[in-house]
């Protein structure tokens, strides 16, 4: 009876097991896919490629995706979604001010994406855009547009508040936001060329303090408004 036990006990052990490494699937195919298209390309992953990658059958993936821009657009979500729904979260329940928001919205973004294996997908969108528009497209409307308009409302409501000096909104907030996109497709590109490479922490407070002192109203230029 004992043995019996034994291997009763064991075998939902096994199956427990079993369960878990199932559930464990769709995660394990992503996290090979992101791997691989930031490496070789979209075009240059195939699906048997991500099975390798996973240590899964070929035809696994196929359980979980249709097809390889499901799982990009299944990266897309799981990498960056959980950020950007946070920012939007933190936006419309903060209550300091403009600049200290988009400090902290920066902040997250360059914390959760930037500095992690995420921020090689901003570089593959820009490499593929021309030949899967599709792609592209779906990664700005789930992405960047959101983010945008996050910053661009910050920058509104810092102008209509006298926080920040006058200024064309539209156009502050594609300044503002390039260089957080571009330091991303950089370190995935032409960044390989450089001997030194980039000190991230100093980069992001090199770009926090020119954003302090283009953004804010500065006393001078109050007083002359007020004139």
């Amino acid at each position: 009876m004992a043995h019996l036990l034994s291997v009763t006990d064991s075998a939902v052990d096994s199956s427990a097991r079993w369960v878990r490494r199932k559930e464990a699937r769709p995660g394990e195919i992503l996290e090979a896919a992101l791997a691989l298209f930031v490496e070789k390309g979209f075009v240059a992953t195939k699906m048997e490629d991500i099975a390798r990658q996973a240590g899964v059958t070929k035809g696994t993936p196929y359980l979980y995706f249709s097809n390889k821009e499901e799982i990009f657009k299944a990266v897309v979500r799981e990498a960056m979604l959980p950020n950007l729904e946070r920012a939007e979260i933190l936006s419309r329940n903060h209550e300091g001010s403009a600049f200290q928001l988009i400090e902290r919205v920066l902040t997250g973004w360059w914390e959760g994406i930037c500095l992690t294996q995420f921020c090689g997908i901003c570089k593959l969108v820009v490499a593929e855009s021309g030949n899967f528009p599709e792609l592209a497209q779906f990664f700005y409307q789930e992405v960047v547009g959101r983010g945008q308009k996050l910053i661009e409302d910050a920058i509104m409501q810092g102008v209509a508040s006298g926080e920040f000096r006058q200024m064309d909104v539209h156009n502050s907030m594609r300044v503002l936001f390039a260089p957080a996109l571009m330091s991303m497709i950089w370190e995935h590109s032409l960044g390989k060329c450089e001997q030194v490479p980039i000190d991230k922490e100093r980069f992001f407070a090199c770009y926090l303090d020119f954003l302090r002192h283009g953004l804010l109203q500065q006393p001078n230029n109050k007083n002359h408004e007020e004139h």
